[in-house]
Protein backbone atom coordinates (compact mmCIF):
# COMPACT_ATOMS: atom_id res chain seq x y z
CA UNK A 1 0.00 0.00 0.00
CA UNK A 2 2.83 2.42 0.79
CA UNK A 3 4.03 2.41 -2.82
CA UNK A 4 0.52 3.09 -4.09
CA UNK A 5 0.20 6.11 -1.77
CA UNK A 6 3.23 7.77 -3.39
CA UNK A 7 1.04 8.88 -6.29
CA UNK A 8 -0.48 11.56 -4.04
CA UNK A 9 2.86 13.31 -3.59
CA UNK A 10 4.94 14.54 -0.67
CA UNK A 11 2.58 17.37 0.38
CA UNK A 12 -0.32 14.96 0.84
CA UNK A 13 1.78 12.42 2.74
CA UNK A 14 3.78 14.83 4.92
CA UNK A 15 1.97 18.14 5.21
CA UNK A 16 4.61 20.93 5.41
CA UNK A 17 1.92 23.44 6.42
CA UNK A 18 0.82 21.36 9.40
CA UNK A 19 4.44 20.72 10.34
CA UNK A 20 5.01 24.49 10.42
CA UNK A 21 1.89 24.88 12.59
CA UNK A 22 3.15 22.28 15.09
CA UNK A 23 6.64 23.80 15.17
CA UNK A 24 5.10 27.23 15.87
CA UNK A 25 3.13 25.75 18.80
CA UNK A 26 6.32 24.19 20.16
CA UNK A 27 8.19 27.49 19.80
CA UNK A 28 5.36 29.39 21.51
CA UNK A 29 5.39 26.93 24.43
CA UNK A 30 9.17 27.28 24.76
CA UNK A 31 8.96 31.08 24.63
CA UNK A 32 6.14 31.40 27.17
CA UNK A 33 7.64 28.91 29.62
CA UNK A 34 11.23 30.04 29.12
CA UNK A 35 12.35 33.57 28.15
CA UNK A 36 8.85 35.04 28.61
CA UNK A 37 8.05 33.66 32.06
CA UNK A 38 8.03 36.08 34.98
CA UNK A 39 9.45 35.88 38.48
CA UNK A 40 7.66 33.23 40.51
CA UNK A 41 6.66 31.25 37.43
CA UNK A 42 8.54 27.98 37.61
CA UNK A 43 10.10 26.32 34.58
CA UNK A 44 8.11 23.26 33.42
CA UNK A 45 9.38 19.97 34.77
CA UNK A 46 10.99 17.42 32.47
CA UNK A 47 7.81 15.34 32.60
CA UNK A 48 5.68 18.36 31.66
CA UNK A 49 7.92 19.21 28.72
CA UNK A 50 7.99 15.59 27.60
CA UNK A 51 4.20 15.40 27.83
CA UNK A 52 3.58 18.62 25.87
CA UNK A 53 6.12 17.98 23.12
CA UNK A 54 4.96 14.35 22.83
CA UNK A 55 1.44 15.70 22.38
CA UNK A 56 2.63 17.90 19.52
CA UNK A 57 4.44 14.99 17.86
CA UNK A 58 1.28 12.91 18.19
CA UNK A 59 -0.74 15.78 16.71
CA UNK A 60 1.46 15.87 13.63
CA UNK A 61 1.26 12.08 13.26
CA UNK A 62 -2.54 12.28 13.44
CA UNK A 63 -3.11 15.32 11.22
CA UNK A 64 0.01 15.84 9.13
CA UNK A 65 1.52 12.43 8.40
CA UNK A 66 0.35 9.65 6.02
CA UNK A 67 -2.07 8.60 8.77
CA UNK A 68 -4.27 11.57 7.80
CA UNK A 69 -4.27 10.56 4.13
CA UNK A 70 -5.03 6.96 5.08
CA UNK A 71 -7.92 8.25 7.20
CA UNK A 72 -9.59 9.39 3.98
CA UNK A 73 -8.99 6.03 2.32
CA UNK A 74 -9.58 3.47 5.07
CA UNK A 75 -12.12 3.71 7.88
CA UNK A 76 -9.72 1.77 10.11
CA UNK A 77 -7.17 4.57 9.85
CA UNK A 78 -9.88 7.18 10.49
CA UNK A 79 -10.98 5.53 13.73
CA UNK A 80 -7.36 5.20 14.85
CA UNK A 81 -7.06 8.94 14.26
CA UNK A 82 -10.18 9.66 16.28
CA UNK A 83 -9.10 7.49 19.21
CA UNK A 84 -5.69 9.19 19.48
CA UNK A 85 -6.94 12.70 18.68
CA UNK A 86 -9.76 12.81 21.22
CA UNK A 87 -8.70 10.33 23.89
CA UNK A 88 -4.91 10.69 24.18
CA UNK A 89 -3.79 14.01 22.69
CA UNK A 90 -5.76 16.22 25.16
CA UNK A 91 -4.29 14.37 28.16
CA UNK A 92 -0.72 15.01 26.99
CA UNK A 93 -1.36 18.72 26.44
CA UNK A 94 -3.23 19.20 29.74
CA UNK A 95 -0.48 17.46 31.71
CA UNK A 96 2.24 19.36 29.84
CA UNK A 97 1.07 22.90 30.69
CA UNK A 98 2.44 24.18 34.04
CA UNK A 99 0.02 25.25 36.76
CA UNK A 100 0.92 28.95 36.63
CA UNK A 101 0.05 29.06 32.94
CA UNK A 102 -3.34 27.53 33.69
CA UNK A 103 -3.73 30.13 36.44
CA UNK A 104 -3.05 32.96 34.03
CA UNK A 105 -5.63 31.53 31.62
CA UNK A 106 -8.17 30.95 34.38
CA UNK A 107 -7.83 34.51 35.64
CA UNK A 108 -8.90 35.81 32.22
CA UNK A 109 -12.63 36.45 32.43
CA UNK A 110 -13.65 34.99 29.06
CA UNK A 111 -11.44 31.93 29.40
CA UNK A 112 -12.58 31.37 32.98
CA UNK A 113 -16.23 31.37 31.92
CA UNK A 114 -15.50 28.93 29.09
CA UNK A 115 -13.49 26.61 31.33
CA UNK A 116 -16.13 26.63 34.06
CA UNK A 117 -18.83 25.83 31.50
CA UNK A 118 -17.10 23.12 29.44
CA UNK A 119 -15.63 21.34 32.48
CA UNK A 120 -18.94 20.73 34.27
CA UNK A 121 -18.67 16.94 34.64
CA UNK A 122 -22.13 15.90 33.48
CA UNK A 123 -22.21 18.45 30.68
CA UNK A 124 -18.73 17.55 29.42
CA UNK A 125 -19.63 13.85 29.55
CA UNK A 126 -22.77 14.30 27.47
CA UNK A 127 -21.33 16.86 25.07
CA UNK A 128 -18.29 14.83 24.06
CA UNK A 129 -19.99 11.48 23.69
CA UNK A 130 -23.10 12.99 22.10
CA UNK A 131 -21.16 14.97 19.49
CA UNK A 132 -18.79 12.08 18.80
CA UNK A 133 -21.75 9.77 18.17
CA UNK A 134 -23.56 12.36 16.02
CA UNK A 135 -20.41 12.92 13.96
CA UNK A 136 -20.37 9.25 13.01
CA UNK A 137 -23.96 9.22 11.79
CA UNK A 138 -23.62 8.54 8.03
CA UNK A 139 -25.32 11.76 6.82
CA UNK A 140 -23.26 14.03 9.10
CA UNK A 141 -20.02 12.12 8.51
CA UNK A 142 -20.32 12.29 4.73
CA UNK A 143 -21.23 15.99 4.93
CA UNK A 144 -18.18 16.72 7.11
CA UNK A 145 -15.92 14.89 4.66
CA UNK A 146 -17.33 16.87 1.72
CA UNK A 147 -16.18 20.31 2.89
CA UNK A 148 -12.86 21.46 4.31
CA UNK A 149 -14.55 24.11 6.44
CA UNK A 150 -17.26 21.77 7.72
CA UNK A 151 -14.67 19.13 8.58
CA UNK A 152 -12.42 21.63 10.40
CA UNK A 153 -15.28 23.19 12.39
CA UNK A 154 -16.94 19.91 13.39
CA UNK A 155 -13.74 18.13 14.44
CA UNK A 156 -12.49 21.22 16.32
CA UNK A 157 -15.74 21.50 18.28
CA UNK A 158 -15.50 17.83 19.26
CA UNK A 159 -11.86 18.39 20.27
CA UNK A 160 -12.92 21.27 22.54
CA UNK A 161 -15.48 19.02 24.23
CA UNK A 162 -12.81 16.32 24.56
CA UNK A 163 -10.57 18.81 26.40
CA UNK A 164 -13.52 19.72 28.62
CA UNK A 165 -14.11 16.06 29.39
CA UNK A 166 -10.48 15.37 30.26
CA UNK A 167 -10.16 18.56 32.32
CA UNK A 168 -12.89 17.10 34.53
CA UNK A 169 -10.56 14.14 35.17
CA UNK A 170 -7.22 15.99 35.26
CA UNK A 171 -8.06 19.45 36.67
CA UNK A 172 -4.92 21.62 36.63
CA UNK A 173 -6.26 23.95 39.36
CA UNK A 174 -7.84 23.20 42.72
CA UNK A 175 -11.00 25.19 41.98
CA UNK A 176 -11.55 23.11 38.83
CA UNK A 177 -11.42 19.84 40.77
CA UNK A 178 -15.10 19.00 41.20
CA UNK A 179 -14.94 15.20 41.41
CA UNK A 180 -13.57 12.91 44.09
CA UNK A 181 -11.31 10.04 42.91
CA UNK A 182 -14.15 7.51 43.09
CA UNK A 183 -16.41 9.81 41.05
CA UNK A 184 -13.64 10.28 38.48
CA UNK A 185 -13.46 6.50 38.09
CA UNK A 186 -17.24 6.42 37.65
CA UNK A 187 -16.96 9.31 35.17
CA UNK A 188 -14.47 7.38 33.02
CA UNK A 189 -16.61 4.26 33.23
CA UNK A 190 -19.64 6.28 32.06
CA UNK A 191 -17.62 7.55 29.10
CA UNK A 192 -16.89 3.97 28.11
CA UNK A 193 -20.58 3.09 28.30
CA UNK A 194 -21.78 6.11 26.32
CA UNK A 195 -19.31 5.64 23.48
CA UNK A 196 -20.24 1.97 23.04
CA UNK A 197 -23.46 2.44 20.97
CA UNK A 198 -21.59 4.37 18.25
CA UNK A 199 -18.92 1.68 18.07
CA UNK A 200 -21.54 -1.07 18.14
CA UNK A 201 -23.47 0.48 15.24
CA UNK A 202 -20.30 0.50 13.16
CA UNK A 203 -19.09 -2.97 14.17
CA UNK A 204 -22.38 -4.79 13.59
CA UNK A 205 -23.54 -2.97 10.46
CA UNK A 206 -24.16 -5.45 7.66
CA UNK A 207 -23.27 -3.05 4.83
CA UNK A 208 -21.01 -0.01 4.29
CA UNK A 209 -22.43 3.00 6.13
CA UNK A 210 -20.44 5.86 4.61
CA UNK A 211 -20.46 7.06 1.00
CA UNK A 212 -17.04 8.57 1.73
CA UNK A 213 -15.53 5.09 1.65
CA UNK A 214 -17.91 3.33 -0.75
CA UNK A 215 -18.83 5.85 -3.48
CA UNK A 216 -16.17 7.07 -5.88
CA UNK A 217 -17.47 10.66 -6.13
CA UNK A 218 -17.79 11.15 -2.36
CA UNK A 219 -14.39 9.52 -1.85
CA UNK A 220 -12.66 11.88 -4.30
CA UNK A 221 -14.35 14.81 -2.56
CA UNK A 222 -13.03 13.60 0.81
CA UNK A 223 -9.53 13.23 -0.61
CA UNK A 224 -9.59 16.89 -1.61
CA UNK A 225 -9.34 17.75 2.11
CA UNK A 226 -5.73 16.54 2.23
CA UNK A 227 -4.54 16.16 -1.38
CA UNK A 228 -3.59 19.29 -3.36
CA UNK A 229 -6.18 20.08 -6.03
CA UNK A 230 -3.59 20.07 -8.82
CA UNK A 231 -2.51 16.53 -7.92
CA UNK A 232 -6.04 15.24 -7.41
CA UNK A 233 -7.30 16.60 -10.74
CA UNK A 234 -4.59 14.66 -12.56
CA UNK A 235 -5.43 11.45 -10.71
CA UNK A 236 -9.24 11.65 -10.54
CA UNK A 237 -9.82 9.92 -13.89
CA UNK A 238 -7.52 7.05 -12.96
CA UNK A 239 -8.88 6.37 -9.47
CA UNK A 240 -11.98 4.20 -9.31
CA UNK A 241 -12.33 4.31 -5.53
CA UNK A 242 -10.73 3.31 -2.24
CA UNK A 243 -10.84 -0.39 -3.21
CA UNK A 244 -7.60 0.16 -5.11
CA UNK A 245 -5.76 0.83 -1.84
CA UNK A 246 -7.65 -1.41 0.60
CA UNK A 247 -6.01 -4.70 1.62
CA UNK A 248 -9.33 -5.98 3.03
CA UNK A 249 -13.00 -5.78 1.92
CA UNK A 250 -14.78 -2.51 2.67
CA UNK A 251 -17.24 -3.93 5.20
CA UNK A 252 -14.43 -5.62 7.12
CA UNK A 253 -12.48 -2.36 7.13
CA UNK A 254 -15.50 -0.62 8.62
CA UNK A 255 -15.99 -3.28 11.29
CA UNK A 256 -12.28 -3.32 12.13
CA UNK A 257 -12.37 0.47 12.55
CA UNK A 258 -15.13 0.19 15.14
CA UNK A 259 -13.23 -2.56 16.97
CA UNK A 260 -10.01 -0.53 17.02
CA UNK A 261 -11.85 2.48 18.40
CA UNK A 262 -13.42 0.42 21.17
CA UNK A 263 -10.20 -1.41 22.10
CA UNK A 264 -8.12 1.78 22.09
CA UNK A 265 -10.74 3.51 24.23
CA UNK A 266 -10.70 0.62 26.71
CA UNK A 267 -6.89 0.69 26.94
CA UNK A 268 -6.73 4.47 27.49
CA UNK A 269 -9.67 4.56 29.91
CA UNK A 270 -8.35 1.52 31.79
CA UNK A 271 -4.92 3.15 32.14
CA UNK A 272 -6.50 6.40 33.40
CA UNK A 273 -8.63 4.52 35.93
CA UNK A 274 -5.53 2.67 37.19
CA UNK A 275 -3.63 5.98 37.45
CA UNK A 276 -6.43 7.63 39.42
CA UNK A 277 -6.89 4.65 41.72
CA UNK A 278 -3.22 4.19 42.63
CA UNK A 279 -2.68 7.95 43.03
CA UNK A 280 -5.68 8.01 45.37
CA UNK A 281 -4.47 4.92 47.24
CA UNK A 282 -0.97 6.31 47.75
CA UNK A 283 -2.33 9.68 48.87
CA UNK A 284 -4.66 8.06 51.40
CA UNK A 285 -1.89 5.82 52.69
CA UNK A 286 0.34 8.81 53.32
CA UNK A 287 -2.36 10.57 55.35
CA UNK A 288 -2.94 7.64 57.70
CA UNK A 289 -1.44 8.36 61.10
CA UNK A 290 1.39 5.93 61.84
CA UNK A 291 0.98 3.56 64.73
CA UNK A 292 2.64 4.92 67.88
CA UNK A 293 5.83 3.27 68.94
CA UNK A 294 5.14 0.50 71.42
CA UNK A 295 6.28 1.47 74.90
CA UNK A 296 8.15 -1.38 76.55
CA UNK A 297 6.46 -2.62 79.71
CA UNK A 298 8.22 -2.07 83.02
CA UNK A 299 9.38 -5.16 84.84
Amino acid sequence: MWLELQIFGFRALWSPVYLLFVVMLAALYYYLTGPRRKAGESYPTILQQLSFYSGLVLLYIIKGSPVDLLGHIMFTAHMTQMALYYLLFPILIIKGIPEWMWRNLYDTKVVKSALRFFTKPLLSLLLFNGLFSLYHMPAIFDFAKSSEWAHAIITTIILITAFGMWLSVFPPLKEMDRLSPILKIGFIFANGVLITPACGLIIFAGSPLYDTYSQSGAWIQALSLCVPESVLSDLANNLSGPNYFMPIPMIEDQQLGGIIMKITQEIIFGSVIAYIFFSWFNRERETIDPLPDQVPSET
